[in-house]
């Protein structure tokens, strides 16, 4: 007689997830296994708050730095690695309310957007992040010493995983038009700057919204993949790297704050889904309520962020939460009950990207997104734990942070 198999607990989150079907099952079994009653999404909800004025602190100590995990190494020669400036581990938080005007039903969402609004949220950002005093040094001390048109090439990663879905979230251009407004202040040429999705599509929509003539778009109809990814997990497939990032000298994560049935939450380390080029391939060793591969102390997304190519060239990590998306990634934008019942309107700024998705998970996590699962950070852990920034799990809404210097500024 075979002796019984004795079930995890996540076999039998995973089984009963298949045989009634979706991530909501899951998540209720999650709870009650810890003692507690499932949990609705109206329960996590807090009563609602004013935003809190411009806070600042000074620099935390420091966190050790782990020695990252060994990357594969590339076909092309990037950019040296820099040094991450002082202030590494700061994400600012800008907060307008007037940055957005849609009524929540007529129209599309992007056409309800504020430019100089948002210009001004951007200003305000790189200078609060860089500890500058004008929009142009701000843009100097993220891409120093850039010389003309001989600097090089600058990548900006949008997100547009929902681009065949109507009103659902997807990136927006205005804060894209504020990022080329400065990078054209220091000398970077229209041309020199490339936004790509590559494996998606760049709607017309968001094309024609670009201030700026010269300005070059990539999506999956003009990508191709000329550097092999390999992982640090035996068995997975090597995926290839988007020659657009490939050829950058600079590159800016530019995610949106959205959750996701999947990964719990989707933000600047999985955008760069849309830099390789078969993202699906992943999704097995990213899930962590239902993925047959998944374990907790490993996640390829950290292996595609320690690729010199994302690692050691991204300057600015810029988390669009004008929208957001408070339940799952392809949803229609809704207001927010712990914004005043108003759109988030927020932009976040930091150079740590650890850093930057802790914020944004626990923004998420405060509303109540249904797929915030304490599980959701497992890669932020392992990114930390990889030399790639600053992880802690704080309240963005109340005693803030010790190790990451959250700043917090309202725009009028």
């Amino acid at each position: 007689m075979n002796p019984i198999r004795q079930w995890s607990r996540r076999d039998f989150l995973r089984a009963l997830a298949i045989a009634l079907g979706g991530v909501a099952v899951a998540e209720s079994m999650r709870q009650c296994l810890k003692g507690i009653a499932p949990i609705a999404p109206e329960d996590f909800t807090p009563t609602a708050k004013a935003y809190l004025p411009l806070v600042t602190r000074s620099e935390p100590t420091p966190t050790p730095t782990p020695t990252p995990t060994p990357t594969p190494t590339p076909t092309r020669t990037p950019t040296p690695t820099r040094t991450p400036p002082p202030g590494a581990s700061r994400v600012v938080h800008v907060h307008a309310p007037s940055a957005t005007y849609w009524n929540g039903s007529s129209n599309y969402y992007y056409n309800y957007v504020n430019q100089s609004v948002v210009n001004e949220m951007v200003d305000r950002g790189v200078m609060a992040l860089t500890g500058t005093s004008t929009r142009a040094d701000a843009w100097r001390a993220l891409i120093p010493n850039y010389s003309g048109g001989s600097g090089g090439i600058v990548a900006i990663k949008v997100n547009f995983n929902n681009s065949q879905l109507g009103n659902v979230i997807n990136a927006l251009i205005h804060p894209v038009n504020a990022v080329i407004r400065g990078l054209l202040d220091i000398g970077v040429p229209a041309q020199n700057i490339r936004i790509y999705d590559a494996t998606r599509s760049i709607p017309d929509y968001f094309r024609n919204g670009c201030l700026y003539t010269g300005v070059q778009f990539y999506d999956r109809d003009s990508a191709d993949f000329p550097v092999a990814v390999s992982f640090s997990r035996p068995g997975i497939p090597a995926e290839y790297l988007s020659s657009t990032v490939v050829d950058a000298a600079y590159l800016i994560n530019m995610p949106i704050m959205k959750g996701h049935s999947i990964t719990g939450v989707t933000l600047g380390f999985k955008n760069h889904f849309g830099t390789i080029n078969h993202p699906l391939d992943l999704h097995e060793y990213v899930a962590p309520m239902w993925g047959q591969y998944y374990d907790p102390n490993y996640n390829p997304m950290v292996d595609i962020y320690l690729i010199s190519h994302i690692r050691d060239k991204t300057v600015l990590v810029l988390g669009d939460g004008l929208f957001g998306s408070r339940d799952n990634t392809n949803s229609v934008p809704t207001r927010w009950t712990t914004f005043g019942n108003q759109f988030p309107n927020s932009l976040f700024f930091a150079r740590d990207p650890v850093a930057a998705d802790c914020v944004m998970y626990d923004l998420l996590a405060a509303e109540g997104c249904p797929y915030a699962w304490d599980e959701a950070t497992d890669y932020l852990r392992l990114a930390a734990a990889a030399g790639l920034g600053v992880y802690e799990s704080g309240d963005p809404w109340g005693s803030g942070y010790s190790h990451i210097d959250y700043v917090k500024i309202t725009v009028t």
